[in-house]
């Protein structure tokens, strides 16, 4: 093979494990779907309670379109349009002005809203069963509160700062209602407003109506800031699409009434305070003029006054050509004079004399005083009586018209103001839809039940990677170095049948010969035929097998008895030892006893060969072990091996039970007894199976290991945990012990597990 087929073959393997990793991940989660559908349940459970214990949401929308420019000035003319100027608004700056305390002050007064009722009496229960709850309803009359006995209404409830959002209980009584705040109680009555004085201020209040006696009810003033917050939480105002200046108002709230009737007030307040602002350069014009006019009058008036003595004096004269010319101009030029310096008064009541249009006016003043300067130098050749008479003609004229222009501008103004609307108009006001918004019950449910599954599948994932249970045959085989030489499937006829405690074990070929947890049996009888080690010294010797397992419960029993019954299938003499002295069960699966087996074998060889022993010692050296065991010979009298071998029901087998549990099993097997009566059995059977206790509960399998031409460590599949199994195969290593093959027992078929291709599979007859 090449570098570059080498390099193929490793990326290959690379993404070949990859996927087996994956596959791995999915089926450990759905071996874990109970755990999963649990949460789910849990959780759809919980979302349930929670869209009904919340109360519904409503929403209420309002618009509003910012204008550029007033209107309504421009509508009477250049003239005054020029007076008042122009007003530019963003909506930008518009929206947040709404939310201001300066446009919601007003709506927390006139509603009040600072005034909260709450209803103490209903718990979680109460609004998980009927869905909602009452709240409290705020109107310019006062605040009320339905009941279950009755409405709460409180129309007046103001307070002294350090009451500020402290609760107060408000219950009624025999002669009207009780008010305290755990310290101290006022009492009053229904319908009337009282002045209470507490320890830490003032406390008015007027209660209109109160529930039945003993009700009590939640009362709180909160401070303005905190109102506000709580408006401003629910209300969004934003500038609807980009530079289109139209503000879009939207409110939340738990009652669609009452949060469509706080958005309308909010929306008037708003309107209100836009034309106050639009209106007020009017407003400023028409007072600068209030105080004008009655000066020019009077001013007018003595002018007149003077002409017409002059005029009964003299008598009628005749102007010239010229002087008429001249007065004419005169008069002109003094008219024009006198509209600059109106508009110049008028523009030094906003601006310096440095401003544009103020020296524009005061160059045009220059020039036509010039040219009036000129005219009256030509006007003083003229006669004295006719300059005089010039001079009280048209100062009248000047009077009466700077008189009549400041009146009619006067007029204007105020049609003006009467009639100004601001630049920011209501588009639409706030309609009550009566639709809830939230609790979207649906999404919350599915949300609930998904997040309930993720919760359960992460429990499962960290359970999965926390014991990390035995699974993989081939992750076995390359963490213990063992090959795994059998998987046992579960036998779905011996589980049904062991769930009854009170049913006798049984044997799979009783009970289910044709499942393929027999065959896998039959498979693991013929690897085993074929490995055993051969002596051609000793070819007709019996072949020993060791069975043991890292932990108790893992199966081995049951695969000892079932592997001796199809080694007996071959006509082959087979032998069970079950050589746990202290809690061996293997006698249940034959239908035997106990007694009389190696314990007691053992325990009587031992005693016997220990007398002879400390008879030949001196009685001073004799120790407290020896002395046990001739207490032990004394109560086991001498026993040939016979007596504690019996046959089962099952033809080519036979049955050595544990015996009577004795009180030092280990020494026992330490003993050179046991290698004795292995030698002998041997020479009898043709296999010898041996059901060893666990390696990690003690060291029996060890000391049996050594007397085993076979080790087999079995394990059980989804229980084992990995690192025990490991542990386990390298304590044995440790005391030159080969582990000869693993037995993966009670393997479980189905699509839930990636493993299920290490199933045997029957080939014959299933009735």
């Amino acid at each position: 093979m090449n570098t570059d087929s080498k390099n193929l073959s490793n990326a290959a393997s690379k993404e070949d494990n990859d996927e087996i990793d994956l596959m791995a991940l999915l089926f450990a989660i759905l071996r874990g779907w109970k755990v999963i559908v649990f949460f789910a349940v849990l959780g759809l459970v919980i979302g349930i309670l929670y869209s009904k214990y919340v109360n519904p949401t409503f929403k209420s929308d309002a618009l509003i379109q910012i204008e550029e420019d007033s209107k309504g000035v421009a509508a009477l003319g250049a003239d005054i349009s020029e007076l008042i100027g122009s007003e530019v608004s963003k909506a930008q700056a518009e929206a947040e002005l709404i939310r201001s305390r300066m446009i919601l002050e007003p709506v927390v007064n006139l509603l009040h809203l600072r005034i909260r009722l709450s209803d103490p009496n209903i718990g979680a229960l109460d609004r998980i069963k009927s869905n909602s709850t009452d709240t409290q309803i705020n109107k310019p009359e006062g605040v009320s509160l339905k009941t279950e006995d009755g409405e709460a209404k409180i129309s007046q409830f103001n307070v002294s700062q350090e009451y500020l959002n402290q609760s107060f209980t408000l219950t009624r009584s025999a002669t009207g209602f009780v008010l305290t705040n755990g310290f101290d109680d006022f009492k009053g009555q229904i319908g009337k407003a009282h002045l209470f004085k507490g320890t830490d201020g003032q406390i008015q209040i007027k209660v209109d109506v109160l529930p039945a006696d003993g009700y009590s009810v939640n009362i709180t003033k909160q401070s303005l800031q905190t109102t506000t917050d709580q408006i401003n939480s629910a209300l969004s105002v934003v500038e609807k699409g980009k530079q289109t200046d139209i503000i879009q108002l939207s409110m939340t709230g738990a009652n669609q009434q009452q949060t469509s009737l706080i958005l309308k007030q909010i929306v008037l307040s708003y309107i209100d305070q836009n034309q106050s602002r639009g209106s007020e350069e009017t407003t400023k014009t028409i007072s600068f003029m209030e105080t004008q006019i009655p000066t020019l009058k009077k001013k007018l008036e003595d002018s007149e006054a003077v002409f017409n003595d002059f005029r009964k004096k003299y008598g009628t004269i005749d102007v010239g050509k010229e002087a008429e010319l001249l007065l004419t101009e005169n008069s002109q030029i003094d008219a024009q004079l006198n509209e600059l310096k109106l508009k110049k008064a008028d523009l030094t009541t906003y601006y310096t004399e440095e401003h544009p249009l103020v020296v524009q006016i005061n160059e045009q003043l220059a020039v036509l005083n010039a040219r009036k300067n000129e005219i009256d130098d030509t006007i003083a050749g003229l006669p004295e009586i006719q300059r005089e008479f010039l001079q009280l003609s048209a100062d009248t004229t000047i009077n009466r018209e700077i008189y009549l222009t400041l009146l009619k501008n006067y007029e204007q103004l105020k049609i003006v103001k009467a009639g100004q609307i601001g630049f920011a108009r209501i588009i639409d006001l706030p309609i009550s839809t009566y639709k809830a918004i939230a609790p979207k019950k649906l999404q919350i449910m599915i949300l609930a039940m998904l997040l309930g599954a993720m919760l359960g599948t992460m429990l499962v994932l960290l359970k999965n990677l926390l014991k990390n249970v035995v699974k993989d045959p081939e992750r076995l085989e390359s963490k213990t170095g063992v090959p795994v030489i059998a998987t046992i499937p579960r036998s779905p006829l011996l589980s049904r049948l062991s769930k009854n405690k009170k049913s006798a074990k049984r044997m799979l070929a009783h009970v289910d010969h044709n499942s393929l947890s027999y065959e896998a049996i039959k498979s693991l009888r013929t690897s085993l035929m074929f490995a055993m080690p051969t002596d051609s010294s000793t070819k007709q010797q019996g072949k020993v097998i060791l069975i043991t397992g890292e932990s108790p419960g893992v199966g081995k029993s049951f695969i000892a008895a079932n592997l001796s019954e199809v080694f007996a299938q071959l006509n082959k003499k087979v032998l069970v030892i079950d050589a746990d002295m202290r809690l061996g069960e293997l006698h249940e699966m034959f239908g035997m006893t106990q007694y009389d087996g190696l314990a007691d074998y053992l325990s009587q060889g031992t005693g016997r060969q220990d007398t002879g022993r400390i008879a030949t010692t001196n009685a001073q050296t004799v120790s407290s072990e020896a002395n046990d065991h001739i207490e032990t010979a004394s109560k086991y009298p001498s026993t040939d091996i016979t007596a504690v071998i019996h046959p089962t029901t099952m033809d080519h087998i036979d049955f050595m039970p544990r015996g009577k549990h004795p009180h030092n099993p280990a020494s026992l097997l330490v003993s050179e007894h046991l290698g004795q009566m292995m030698d002998e059995l041997k020479t009898q059977y043709d296999y010898i199976i041996i059901d060893s206790p666990p390696v990690l509960a003690v060291s029996d399998a060890m000391v049996l290991a050594q007397h085993a031409d076979k080790v087999l460590m079995v394990t059980r599949y989804d229980d084992s945990i990995e690192g025990q199994l490991v542990y386990a195969i390298n304590q044995m290593n440790k005391s030159n012990i080969q582990v000869d093959g693993i037995i993966l027992n009670d393997v479980q078929q189905g699509i839930m597990s990636k493993y299920s291709y290490h199933y045997s599979y029957a080939y014959g007859n299933k009735q």
